[in-house]
């Protein structure tokens, strides 16, 4: 496993910061993100959809609890982004409800809001981004961190 730390100044260097992240994702990548109110978790996958050039404007689907947006990756193709955002989620019966095996386990990108109320389902090779507020007005902390499950041995 491995950790970044970058910290941000504005919603902009947050966006570009994710940017810049996203060209290290690929098909199939599952990106949780972790953090209070108004850390900066919706302002990642804006930027995060900005590398795959996404062109809906991005919101956050608080009420829907998914959004998809289409991109393109690397090679021109097109690859499907999929945004949850389980602030509202009372219990991972909701998650089977939507079918979230299909976006977490497919050949997209998946990018959870609040993560850690499906923690149980979490695939377990993916990336942790945890985004926190700094001690200066629009100050952010994101620490990224690629999780990758640990081979049994035995």
């Amino acid at each position: 496993m491995s950790l970044t730390t970058i910290t941000t100044f504005s919603e902009e260097e947050t966006r570009a910061a994710a940017r810049t992240f996203g060209t290290s994702l690929q098909r199939g990548d599952v990106v949780a993100l972790y953090g209070d109110l108004g850390a900066g978790k919706t302002q990642f996958v804006k930027g995060l959809c900005e590398a795959f050039g996404v062109r809906q404007g991005v919101t956050s689907p608080t009420f829907v609890i998914l959004h998809r947006y289409e991109g393109r990756d690397q090679f021109g193709r097109e690859i499907l982004l999929y945004h949850f955002d389980l602030y509202r989620v009372t219990g991972t019966s909701e998650l089977y409800d939507v079918g979230y095996e299909e976006f977490l386990y497919g050949d997209g990108i998946c990018c959870i809001e609040w993560a850690e109320r499906m923690k149980e389902l979490l695939p377990p090779k993916r990336y942790d981004v945890w985004l926190s507020l700094g001690d200066a007005e629009d100050e952010r902390r994101i620490e990224i961190e690629r999780v990758v499950p640990t081979p049994v041995t035995g």
